[in-house]
């Protein structure tokens, strides 16, 4: 199984999964985290990104995510191959040439979680804090899922404390879980 957390930078996808890895952790279900493949991109991100970086970002990603799934039975991504084709289009516009292996990859997600914007993005020495490209690349993800008529579960950004329970509400039926380890951390 392979679930992805989508949206724009600086909205929490990366706490959020490591929340829910903790979670399906202590469920004792054998989990791997994909973490975001851009900050390890040696060409421009960001604002200055280009076709040959999102190039390199969407070809990792989907190695990192064939490499976690081959040893793994629960795959939970830090963005997924639609998040960053929006930094693309973004960049440099429409890319049909991409198009059949998106939508073929789109295809290997179980569950897309749409993590909305709740805050400014903060500088941590690689994100971006311009405002308008932060809600730019969000409506871009919002046309993408409409487009595709992709059903991701969206989290409400006035519910961000009950973000982990939503979503571990959607996985754990679907990974026939352990009983929980700790028990008395079940509702936490």
């Amino acid at each position: 199984m392979k679930v992805a957390l989508i949206g724009t930078h600086g909205v929490g996808k990366t706490t959020l999964c490591f929340e829910l890895a903790a979670r399906l952790k202590r469920r004792d279900v054998d989990v791997e985290l994909v973490r975001e493949v851009a900050r390890h991109c040696p060409l421009p991100i960001n604002r200055e990104t280009n076709r040959a970086a999102q190039g390199w970002i969407l070809h990792t990603q989907m190695a990192w995510e064939l490499e976690a799934e081959a040893q793994h039975p629960l795959v939970i991504c830090d963005r997924s191959v639609l998040d960053n084709f929006c930094y693309l289009v973004h960049a440099a516009g429409p890319q049909p040439t991409w198009e059949p292996l998106l939508a073929s990859w789109l295809a290997t997600y179980d569950l897309l979680v749409k993590v909305p914007i709740w805050t400014t993005p903060r500088w941590d020495g690689v994100r971006d804090t311009d405002l308008a490209f932060q809600r730019d690349i969000d409506a871009l993800l919002d046309e993408q899922l409409a487009a595709r008529r992709i059903a991701a579960l969206r989290l409400a950004a006035d519910g961000r404390p009950r973000w982990g329970d939503l979503v571990m509400e959607r996985i754990v039926p679907l990974v026939a879980p352990q009983p929980p380890l700790f028990p008395e951390e079940e509702g936490s």
